[in-house]
């Protein structure tokens, strides 16, 4: 099963992909966890990046691009992979589709998560104060949530057309979301 998560900051895709993974045996591949870890070790990749996050940007395509397709290329991914944070804009579903043809890998589904604004706000404040994300200010919040909704959520167009796409209402108890998800692939 190759598998991508969308949807805004805050909904949930970290937590269900780490339980469709368990799920289906499948690695999760969160881009946003590979460039804290490479921001937290303080690695070139971390460095470069931290530049963005910092800021409340967006980490540029041509470094993302290359991070996702080495992690693609790694043999757990294999036998397939769940893809959370990528792509984020229309280059980026251009460079993996070429990926994926270039590796023989054709995607299955795209699940895109959903919920209110409010609701996404109040979450990633609550993921702030508990995972201390230096990232995760009301400012950078606002302009993530922003940049979501003008570049991101439009690609759901896309995958809507290739007949990939599978909508889920991300607000509820995490195993009932689950559920909804499982089903609606296995379906």
């Amino acid at each position: 099963m190759r598998l991508l998560i969308m949807g805004p900051q805050g909904v949930g895709k970290g937590t269900q992909a780490a339980l469709l993974a368990e799920h289906f045996g499948i690695p999760a591949i969160s881009t946003g966890d590979i460039f804290r870890y490479n921001i937290k070790n303080k690695t070139e990749l971390g460095l470069e990046a931290l530049k963005y996050t910092d800021k409340g940007e967006l980490v540029p395509d041509e470094l993302t691009n290359k991070i996702v397709k080495d992690r693609l290329a790694m043999d757990d991914a294999k036998n397939g992979w769940i893809l959370d944070g990528y792509p984020r804009n229309a280059s980026q579903v251009e460079a993996l589709d070429a990926m994926l043809e270039e590796l023989g890998t054709p995607l299955d589904k795209v699940v895109a998560l959903d919920a209110d604004h409010d609701v996404l706000m109040e979450r990633i404040a609550k993921r702030a104060k508990e995972q201390g994300r230096s990232d995760d200010t009301p400012e950078a919040i606002a302009k993530r949530l922003a940049t979501y909704a003008k570049e991101t959520a439009p690609l759901l167009d896309i995958y809507k057309q290739r007949g990939q796409l599978v909508a889920i209402d991300g607000v509820g108890e995490i195993d009932a979301i689950q559920a909804n998800i499982v089903k609606a692939l296995e379906g």
